[in-house]
């Protein structure tokens, strides 16, 4: 057991889209990860898909429903099986947890990212 300073993590890094794992949660990855631009439009069938917004502005559209504004110290959810993606007209960093093995990139085409541990 230790404190994690999520700072020190997000400045070993300067990739978008790359989410690092920072510790372990159940059966959860604790990822951060930084964006800029748009993300594709996928779902996670069996899982939810939680954002905490650490710094900066993050946009999520959900298919059919209007785009919603996520501010530096907001969460937001996106219910399993709902389509959506993030997007960051400047660079966000964000709280990711997801549960372990589950690919970020759900069911689009874009080849999932590793997630190293950092």
């Amino acid at each position: 057991m230790k404190s994690i300073n999520i700072s020190e993590k997000l400045a070993l890094f300067s990739s978008h889209w790359d989410p690092h794992v920072v510790s372990d949660y159940n059966d959860n990855d604790v990822m951060v990860v930084k964006f800029k631009g748009e993300y594709p439009f996928h779902k996670h069938d069996t899982t939810d898909d939680f954002f905490y917004v650490l710094e900066g502005e993050m946009i999520m559209d959900i298919e059919g429903r209007p785009s919603q504004v996520v501010r530096a110290g907001e969460l937001f959810v996106v219910p399993k099986g709902i389509v959506h993606r993030p997007r960051a007209e400047e660079e966000v960093k964000v709280l990711l947890i997801e549960p372990k093995g589950e690919p970020n990139s759900g069911d689009s085409d874009r080849e999932p990212a590793p997630k190293p541990r950092i």
